[in-house]
């Protein structure tokens, strides 16, 4: 069990990482599905990590930043439900 919270943190980073890679390289654009969802992952898996590890500042930055990606991503599926 020990080894689940550092695994989390890591994959969490490398989701971060690979999200803004992909970006900065336009091989996905910020407002794609993909992108946000890279970002929840590295949100829950750097936020799962600092509450075991109680650093609260980064629990605080990484909750913020999984939100406004799971908003992102609730914006970009009402555009595509919505009638043209």
């Amino acid at each position: 069990m020990n080894n689940l919270y550092p695994l989390l943190g890591w994959t969490g980073t490398f989701a971060y990482l690979l999200a803004y890679f992909l970006l900065s390289i336009n091989k996905i654009k910020a407002n794609q599905s993909i992108y946000h969802a890279l970002n929840i992952v590295g949100a829950i898996g750097l936020t799962t990590n600092a509450i075991y590890y109680a650093d609260l500042p980064n629990v605080v930055v990484n909750l913020a930043w999984g939100i406004i990606a799971l908003t992102a991503l609730i914006v970009i599926y009402r555009k595509r439900k919505k009638p043209n």
